[in-house]
């Protein structure tokens, strides 16, 4: 990285720019970009002689005319948490001064309804303006036509803050953390609207986007040029500071910290600035000591030093020369050349410590560079991020963690969730973490924050906030994230009813649970070709059985289900299965219709069924038959088999033998060519086509190959997930172990990587795991996974 590094974000396309910074000023980043954040420290933070505001209020006080307007005195106050986020934490995390409120990042000044989704006046609107309103009102997390609607208002209503802060207060809602966006609003209040309202939004803006280097800046920048009092703007950089002043990439705020102090010939803070910002690792720390140096070399220490020093010291030099007698002239010549001795060895003291801090600093540094370099994008954007870049923020979060510093710990989480705030597994992570330090008020902040702003449309995530309320006694909460998903994120998610369904019978309450999954099935039947009608009907059954033992009830379910909706595979493999672990007497004769209705299609029977699906189902139910089966329903069932499949397994048996001849063939002819100059060879002797056929015998499929080889899995291991009667017996314990198969269409809906929350039961060790790597189970036979 450069000196100075500017992010440059637009909507199609991310920017990274480095421009020099060595002469302390800082290239603020369009306004258009979102938010790039850092690692802050508070246990680090070093005491300064202003004092650090709380968070929750500031006073910006103020004798200047500014643009002829008389602003004397703006109270800003923090806005009451809105509504729809439901905070209800009061817990703070403080260290050596720095207090940061736990409802920040995400925070954004009462907006966040429905109603901020609605134009003003629709017969103000052009014809643009009310299409993109129509797009944005239907979904809200359209980034793009967000863009377009922001645009095409500045550009039809440019002198009308009442439509622009409309159009600002709904995009914000969604998304709090573009910085970018803040400024722009800012920047629209200062030229259609007062002071007082431009520190309003800046004052929503840093509990939108807290950790934020960048909206800090604009907010000191903006104090500074508008507002005269040195300690109001002096206890804003110290608010600043207390939130970002340890950030990787903190170095744009110090800077305008020391150009402020400098224009005010104020050379004790100057200098107690350099103290405190060599401590902290960052990016231009070598550039700090430097300047340091030079300060020193520059300016006398009594000019340095603080009042406080100054007393200190001269405190101990009265001590020293109490009770001496006065000096005679040669005496008095000897005291002088004494105390210039004095003062140099005090200098070079004074150079030493600070040294010995930056050094510390330095070890520091070497250890978390890996992990900051690797960061390309620590801001906030609706395009994913890099496989790369997850890992390395997983791996940060576990060094990190593997500290004694829970602040620490707790803001690189938060500058985590800026950039990767639409990735559940960090959410989930967080509040997992925070629940382990037993920092309850900060887990549920998290969890609040995911479920109704950054990722409250993901299943995953409220999912996760129900067995999270569940396992803490918040059993109305958890029935609450559970309704939110069958009524509005995701209806029909059959995991989602399957959860539900299994709290409600651990809570004892079996005919709710029951209810569940008959409400879910009757509002599928009234769809077309519903996906997910012979899933639920093979849980629904499946769930009886283990949770009842009532057989009958078991395969009256499934009965439903064939006569309710198309055959499948799952159903079936659901009814075989079944049949499998009853004693006699089997019902063979009905599954043997039900199969030869699956695998033998025609025109009254359609099947949407792939060959493969119906040729394993075939094999699935031959092998019930050499189980159970009497000869004469294992002949018609194998005759049958052959009769549908053997022709399709010998044309594709047939294509991978000839794309086979075709690499033998080449492998054979590479090697003539390697061994042609060299010794004669025996085979050589004989016709090409000859070595070709034995050279690739080996990889030729047998005339009667293995079950094993030519037949597809007995029995699917997606099928676990499926909810059929795959998952009987142990393996229904564990219903999220993830698998190499993917999930059938049902769960479409669903990210596939839901199933890794439960990796995260121990923060560390869950980082090793990232989005798309998920162990695969191994591929269970069809029988042995039962019993």
């Amino acid at each position: 990285m450069g000196d100075s590094e500017t992010m440059m974000v637009e909507t199609s396309a991310v920017d990274t720019n480095t421009a020099a910074a060595s002469d302390g000023s800082h290239s603020i980043a369009p306004a258009d970009a979102p938010a790039p954040t850092s690692v802050s420290d508070a246990g680090e933070m070093v005491s300064s002689a202003s004092s650090i505001q709380s968070a929750d209020s500031l006073t910006l006080a103020s004798n200047v005319d500014s643009n002829n307007m008389n602003a004397t005195s703006v109270d800003v106050t923090q806005q009451e948490t809105p509504d729809v986020m439901a905070y209800d934490s009061n817990e703070n995390f403080t260290g050596n001064g720095a207090t940061a409120s736990t409802t920040e990042n995400g925070v954004a000044d009462g907006i966040g309804t429905a109603a901020l989704h609605q134009p003003l006046d629709s017969s103000g609107l052009s014809a643009e303006e009310e299409r993109l309103w129509s797009i944005v009102m239907t979904n809200s997390l359209d980034f793009d036509a967000w863009t377009a609607l922001i645009e095409e208002t500045e550009r039809m209503s440019e002198g009308n803050i009442l439509k622009i802060r409309k159009v600002y207060d709904a995009f914000l809602a969604e998304f709090p953390l573009c910085y970018g966006y803040w400024k722009k609003y800012a920047d629209h209040e200062a030229r259609l609207s007062s002071m007082d309202k431009v520190a309003e939004v800046y004052e929503r803006a840093i509990q939108g986007v807290t950790y934020s280097v960048d909206m800090w800046l604009h907010y000191c920048v903006f104090a500074i040029s508008t507002y005269g009092d040195p300690d109001t703007i002096r206890r804003l950089f110290e608010r600043a500071l207390a939130y970002v002043g340890t950030d990787y990439l903190c170095f744009p705020l110090w800077d305008k910290y020391m150009e402020y102090e400098i224009s005010q010939n104020d050379w004790p803070r100057i200098a107690t600035i350099y103290t405190r910002v060599l401590e902290i690792p960052n990016q231009q720390l070598d550039r700090y000591f430097e300047g340091f140096k030079e300060l020193v070399a520059s300016r006398p220490l009594s000019e340095l030093r603080t009042a406080e020093e100054a007393a200190a010291n001269s405190e101990a030099a009265s001590q020293e020369n109490e009770g001496e007698l006065p000096p005679n002239s040669a005496e008095q010549s000897s005291k002088a050349v004494s105390a210039s001795l004095k003062d140099a060895e005090e200098l070079e003291k004074y150079i030493a410590i600070r040294e010995e801090i930056y050094r510390k600093a330095k070890d520091s540094d070497s250890k978390i560079i890996g992990f900051e370099t690797a960061i390309r994008r620590p801001y906030f954007h609706v395009r994913p991020l890099n496989v790369a870049e997850l890992e390395n923020w997983h791996n940060y979060l576990d060094f990190i963690e593997g500290g004694d510093d829970f602040n620490k710990v707790v803001k690189l989480y938060e500058r985590c969730l800026i950039a990767c705030a639409r990735y559940p597994e960090y959410w989930i992570r967080y509040v997992l973490c925070m629940e382990t330090s037993g920092s309850m008020e900060l887990a549920e902040n998290a969890l609040a924050r995911a479920t109704q702003v950054f990722i409250k449309r993901q299943p995953e995530i409220h999912l996760f906030a129900a067995r999270f309320k569940e396992q803490h006694g918040d059993v109305p909460g958890a029935r609450a994230a559970y309704q939110l998903v069958h009524t509005g994120i995701s209806p029909g998610l059959l995991e989602a009813i399957i959860k539900h369904a299994n709290m409600e019978h651990r809570l004892g309450n079996l005919e709710d649970a029951y209810s569940l999954y008959e409400q879910a099935i009757a509002i599928e039947k009234g769809k077309e070709q519903s996906q997910a009608l012979p899933l639920l009907f093979a849980q629904y059954s499946r769930f009886v059985f283990l949770v009842s033992g009532n057989v009958d009830k078991a395969r009256e379910i499934l009965v439903q289900g064939v006569e309710s909706s198309q055959l499948s595979k799952p159903l079936l493999e659901a009814m075989i299965h079944l049949e499998s672990i009853q004693s006699h007497p089997k019902q063979i004769e009905y599954l043997d219709s039900l199969v030869d209705k699956f695998t033998v299609p025609n025109s009254d029977n359609p099947s949407v069924a792939s060959i493969d699906e119906r040729e394993e189902l075939s094999s699935i139910f031959l092998e019930f038959l050499d189980l159970f089966g009497d000869v004469q329903s294992i002949k018609k069932a194998d005759y049958r088999h052959a009769k549908v499949f053997l022709n399709h397994r010998s044309v594709a048996d047939s294509k991978k033998r000839h794309a086979d001849d075709y690499l033998v063939s080449d492998r054979t002819k590479l090697a003539k060519s390697l061994i042609s100059t060299s010794a004669p060879s025996v085979m050589g002797a004989y016709p090409s086509t000859q070595n070709q056929w034995a050279a690739g015998y080996g990889a030729q499929p047998q005339a009667w190959p293995q079950a094993s080889q030519t037949q597809p899995q007995q029995w699917n291991p997606a099928y676990a997930q499926q909810a059929a009667y795959g998952s009987y017996g142990t393996s229904y314990t564990h219903p999220q172990v993830p698998t190499s198969v993917p999930q059938s269409a049902s769960y479409g809906t669903y990210p596939p990587t839901y199933p890794a929350q439960q990796a995260y039961a121990q923060p560390a060790v869950a980082a090793a795991l990232t989005p798309g790597q998920q162990p695969a189970a191994a591929a269970p036979a069809y029988y042995p996974s039962y019993y």
